[in-house]
């Protein structure tokens, strides 16, 4: 198994899994390699340090034991991504990990999210208006998404306006 640190042109750094060199080279060419956070497939090799279990034979008679022990399911989510021909990581935070929020779940949150930006207007900084006059019959409805302050935002939900508030750096990342 070689794990490689990847890096698409947003600057979102993430691991690879792959069984091979190879098997990364022909993953990149078909575009099946690409950014979990923004799904970006210009995706680059970054440098990275090799990884030497200097353990000795100690620990991987135990690790041989426990798996022995265990079913052959996935220790991680990576592994079972690895299995799957997709390259995750970046988002394994210690903070994630302890909410319970695995990889492959942020990812699907993510592609979520990218729908919903591709499925959406941008109405900028109309958003507030606009959903007003959309909530209260005075404009077709539609799916839009924009800019509003959190004043405006609050405002919205106080009225019975749904709004999804999101972070502007996770907006961009999303386009």
């Amino acid at each position: 198994m070689k794990v490689l640190d990847l890096q698409c042109a947003q600057q979102h750094s993430f691991e690879g899994w792959f069984a091979s060199e190879n098997d990364y080279q022909s993953q990149l060419a078909r575009g099946l390699v690409e950014c979990p956070m923004c799904a970006d497939k210009d995706v680059q090799k970054m440098p990275s340090a090799p990884r030497l279990n200097l353990g000795g034979r100690e620990a991987a008679s135990a690790a041989n034991h426990q798996s022995s022990q265990q079913p052959s399911a996935p220790a991680n989510a990576a592994a079972l991504a690895s299995q799957q021909n997709v390259a995750v990581g970046g988002l394994n935070t210690a903070a994630n990990r302890q909410a319970g929020i695995s990889v492959l779940e942020q990812i699907a949150f993510f592609k979520a999210l990218r729908q919903m930006v591709a499925n959406t207007e941008d109405v900028g900084d109309r958003f507030a208006d606009e959903a007003r006059a959309m909530h209260y019959g005075d404009m077709e409805a539609r799916s839009i998404r924009g800019q509003a302050t959190p004043r405006e935002a609050i405002e919205l939900l106080q009225e019975g306006i749904e709004v999804l508030p999101l972070p502007a750096s996770m907006k961009e990342t999303l386009q």
